[in-house]
Parts: structure tokens; sequence; C-alpha cells
């Protein structure tokens, strides 16, 4: 081969790995609880490409099972907001009861499960038309929400109450109260549906419950060198596909733990921002990102390496994220 085919072959080639990584990039959403934004970051070299503004205090934020549509939390309003992830326009507000805190979609991708923290219930809406199809009261405070890979049992945890509700998504009714440690803020289905993971902020642990037979299988405790007991306060939570591996957000003690799903032993903790809140992976579970809520940034993981790799400014008091769905 000549030189100057050789050079044009080698451009041609590092043309379509360009390509490549362009086409796999993705678009990460983060809400900012204090400047009622949405924080667009793009993959490709981790770049904010634009701010969105939401309504009042956004906090759960998910995107729509065919990542055509995003929906936003906007807790002061009393809303839930639908905007169209092509042109970030809002389209719509869902009927979403007073002070939506988090929410989560059935697995078939409608109907809508929202926490309403200021009226003690569970709100299920119809996204497609608007219509609110029950309300569910459960404890004191709900905020968790978590939902079984069939879309059979959907949990809320109530923060006051300190329990985990089991709710039947044909009948909505509750069919148990699972008590856990102070204040629940999170509740994480695992993929396989074997498991439930229950973060209790201020009791300091997350519950691993037997969904089948509601039973706590374990409370998994922290230890940071350094770090008092009390800034160990765990609240989002992630497991990975396989089931290997968990995340937890340990609040004020700016590290996420690293947690073997099978032994459910803590491994690593992974230092990263200020007030580490909410947790969310990117598509192929290759990244995972932390909302640091005092630093006003998020941290960007390498899952495989167990690393924190960059962290991206964002709006202050970032919350809740969100990565476009595989």
């Amino acid at each position: 081969m000549s030189l100057m085919k050789g050079l044009k072959a080698g451009v041609f080639a590092i043309g379509l790995v360009c390509a490549s990584a362009s086409a796999e990039a993705y678009k990460i959403y983060v809400t900012n609880e204090k400047d009622n934004t949405v924080t667009v970051i793009n993959s490709d070299g981790w770049k904010v490409e634009q701010t969105l503004n939401v309504g009042q205090r956004p906090r759960g934020i998910l995107l729509t099972k065919d990542g055509k549509y995003l929906l936003v939390c906007a807790s002061d309003d009393d809303a839930v907001q639908v905007f169209d992830v092509a042109t970030l326009k809002l389209v719509k507000t869902l009927p979403s009861g007073p002070d939506p805190e988090l929410f989560i979609l059935h697995p078939s991708g409608n109907p809508l499960y929202i926490a309403n923290e200021d009226d003690n219930l569970v709100t299920v809406v119809d996204i497609v038309n608007n219509k609110v199809l029950a309300e569910v009261p459960v404890g004191v405070e709900p905020e968790g929400m978590g939902i079984s890979p069939d879309g059979k049992v959907l949990v809320n945890t109530s923060e006051t109450t300190n329990m985990a509700h089991f709710i039947d998504t044909t009948t909505y009714e509750l069919t148990a109260n699972v008590l856990v440690d102070s204040r629940p803020r999170f509740a994480q289905f695992s993929y396989d549906g074997s498991q439930l993971w229950v973060s209790s902020e201020i009791g300091g642990n997350v519950a691993v419950i037997d969904p089948a037979t509601q039973k706590i299988i374990k409370k998994i405790t922290f230890d940071v060198p350094g770090v008092t007991p009390e800034a160990l306060q765990p609240v989002g939570v992630r497991v990975t596909k396989d089931g290997a591996k968990a995340f937890v957000a340990l609040g004020p003690a700016n590290r996420v733990a690293v947690v073997n799903a099978k032994t459910l032993e803590v491994e690593k903790y992974l230092l990263v921002g200020q007030r580490v809140w909410q947790l969310g992976f990117s598509p192929d579970q290759k990244h995972l990102f932390s909302t640091n809520g005092v630093s006003n940034d998020i941290s960007i993981i390498d899952v495989a390496k167990l690393k924190v790799i960059k962290s991206v400014r964002t709006g202050r008091f970032p919350w809740g994220v969100v990565a476009t769905p595989d």
C-alpha cells in the first residue's frame, strides 16, 4: 500500500470511529432544586448543552419508556411537567396531587405512580389520557417509589411512618407494611425482582428485603474512616442489571458506597461531591452519575473501574438525575 493510500485509509478509519462515538452519545438530565432548572449534559465530552427552565423546586425526574418525553416533579407547583425531548418544550402538565417528590412508571410505560409528600398519598396517573386512576393512602411523608419488574407490586416509603408499603397495582390495595429504620428515602428493586433495597437516611442503613415474604434479609451499615456516623445518611440506591453491584449515595458523607449485591457486603467507598443525593446509570450502565447538592455538580463514575473520572457543574442544589434510556 502506498503512503497516500495508507493515510487515506487511516483518516477513513478515524472518521468511522468518530461517527460511531457520536452516534452512541446520549443526554443526561439533572434537576436543580434551587434554580428551578434542568441541566442537560451531552455524554460526548461531558459538556453542558442546555439549561431548561422548569417549575418550582424540581426534584424527581424520569424519561418515558420510548425516550420521547421528560417528566419532572415540580414539587412547589404541585405539578408533573412533561417536556418533549426533541424540542425541550413543555407539552403538558399531569394531574399530580400535592407536592410530588419522586415517581416511577409501570414497566409497560403507563401508568405513572407519584408520591405526594404533603397529602400522604400515592397518586396513580394515566399519562396518555391525563387522568387520575387512583389515590392510595400510605404513611406520613411518602417519598421513595419502586416497582417490581413484572409491574405487579409497587412499593412506597414513608419518611415519618418509617415503613415500606407494598401496593397491589391491580387493586391499589396495601398488601404489606414493612417497618424499616428512620426516614426511608428510596426504594429500588433488583432487575430480577428478588431483592428490594430501601435506604433509611437517619437510620444510616439500607434494608434489603425479600419481596416474596416481605422479610428483611439484612440491614447494610456503613463505616467510612474519618466520617462521623451521623453523616452517613443513605439516600439514592441503584442496582446493576446483572445483580452484581449496588451503589448507595451517602449524603453529607460525600461518598457513594459500592456494595456486593450477592454477599451484601460493602466493598468500597467512592469520594464524590458534597451532599450526594441521587444516582442514575448511563444507558449501558458503564457510567453512574451522582447528584451532589451542596457542591452543585454531578460526579461521573466509571462502573467497571469503580473510579470517579470527572465532575460536571450544574445549577444550584442538583437533586435528581436520569439518562436517555437504552
